[in-house]
């Protein structure tokens, strides 16, 4: 059976930003527990870094001008710079949640970790959880579905590796009627069961069926339907904007 998994600061392509003394003490500090990290600090902070194991680049100018380079080559971009400052700097290049990088924020007094992009699709979310147990810091949730403690649409079964099979505008629709609380049906025909990986219980608008046949669609706002089974364009039409489909690997029955 396929294990599940989340996005990792151990696996992932991570940089660790610091203009200030404070934000290149904390990379310091950080950066043997993630070994595999790239440092990028300005010239002004570089003597509070230490000797760092870390790949290290220490850059003179402005910081702007390393945000092109920084959102190509990475896949979590953890910044010690003010939320406000990192807003302002990668707002130009930003793109879809399919293709930004996770970006997340510490404050200079390492209290918090703020995901601020990409924080189901790109993983900032879960990298964010993991940080802030490395600093002994409190991480700062803002997703709905995180805050809510329930099914995140968008991303449910991934490391299980369930492929979304949706609209764009299902995925929005139904997401919000997830976290509104509206009744959902969870029709499950096939892949690994241990898809529910949150210590908290499923939420109770979140109804179980094994069959498709079984869920009265004029009672659920909405259907995540993990199957093999085809879908046609008629039942698509039916449900206009209210399905969800998950596709789990063949070798899941």
């Amino acid at each position: 059976m396929t294990e599940n998994t989340e996005p990792s600061l151990h696996t992932l392509r991570v940089a660790l930003i610091a203009i200030t003394k404070h934000g290149a003490r904390q990379v310091s500090a950080l950066s043997p527990a993630l070994p595999n990290a790239h440092i990028l600090a300005s010239e002004k902070v570089a003597a509070e870094l230490g000797n760092p194991d870390n790949t290290t680049r220490i850059y003179s100018g402005a910081l702007k001008d390393e945000i092109a380079a920084l959102f190509s080559h990475y896949d979590q971009l953890i910044f010690f710079v003010s939320l406000g400052a990192v807003v302002r700097l990668i707002a130009p290049y930003l793109k879809s949640k399919d293709e930004d990088p996770g970006v997340l924020v510490v404050d200079d007094a390492g209290d918090f970790v703020i995901p601020v992009l990409s924080g189901h699709v790109g993983g900032a979310n879960a990298c964010a959880e993991q940080l802030a147990d490395l600093l002994g810091a409190t991480p700062v949730l803002t997703t709905a579905s995180d805050v809510g403690k329930t099914i995140p649409v968008d991303i449910l079964g991934r490391g299980l590796g369930w492929k979304l099979e949706a609209p764009k505008i299902n995925v929005t629709r139904v997401s919000a009627d997830v976290v509104n609380g509206e009744l959902i049906a969870f029709v499950q025909e096939s892949g690994a069961r241990h898809w529910w990986t949150r210590p908290t219980p499923l939420p109770e608008n979140i109804h179980l069926f094994n069959h498709f046949s079984e869920v009265d669609l004029q009672r659920y706002k909405s259907v995540l339907w993990v199957t093999h089974a085809e879908v046609t364009d008629e039942l698509w039409k039916t449900l206009k904007e209210r399905l969800i489909v998950y596709r789990p690997p063949a070798e899941q029955p």
